[in-house]
């Protein structure tokens, strides 16, 4: 289970204030149709997260369990890093698309925003790390909708009203943690530690 609330856990933190959620507030001012933001989101995160998930496996079989640890935990603290960073949305990658309505618009606008993202990459590193493929893939999808589906059904609440550095904070916080963790699974497996 842990294939599936870690990840969850982790893409909800760190999806707060970031730039898909931003783009979900702008949606949902704009077209007012909450359900069909909605489902586009969530076809967006689901096929952008099962190429990151593959992308991760494929990845992960190049490497021995030791050097994938070590790999990730360097990848845990850049993520850690990025996390202080505050995302800005960019006007230009949502403007042209709104002549398709809600849910094109916003699955197309999901999908290119999420390339590259923290959670993304997030889903890349996570998908490496564990087991079960398609509870990761399941728990980086439920953690985008946990973080956006509210957004989405109260519009009006603006999220410059959340503590964005505090929650930034935390989430960069567990992205050590898993740093700290595969780094101490990565010397168990190179023998440095018994």
């Amino acid at each position: 289970m842990q294939s599936l609330f870690v990840p969850t856990g982790l893409v909800a933190l760190a999806e707060i204030g970031d730039k898909t959620q931003l783009l979900a507030l702008l949606l949902a001012a704009r077209f007012r149709r909450p359900w069909p933001i909605i489902w586009g989101i969530l076809v967006a995160t689901v096929a952008n997260h099962l190429a990151a998930g593959a992308v991760g496996k494929w990845v992960a079989s190049f490497f021995s369990d030791a050097t994938l640890s070590w790999i990730l935990a360097a990848s845990f603290l850049a993520v850690a890093a990025w996390m202080l960073v505050p995302d800005q949305l960019d006007d230009d990658e949502e403007s042209h698309l709104k002549r398709y309505g809600p849910f094109l618009t916003t699955l197309i606008a999901f999908f290119i925003a999420e390339m590259g993202d923290k959670t993304q990459i997030a889903t890349v590193m996570l998908a490496a790390q564990y087991e079960y493929f398609w509870l990761v893939i399941a728990g980086t999808t439920l953690g985008m909708m946990i973080a956006n589906v509210p957004v989405m059904l109260a519009a009006h609440f603006s999220a410059d009203k959340l503590p964005m550095t505090l929650i930034h904070r935390i989430s960069a916080l567990c992205f050590v943690a898993l740093a700290l963790y595969a780094a101490w699974h990565a010397a168990k497996l190179s023998g440095w530690i018994g």
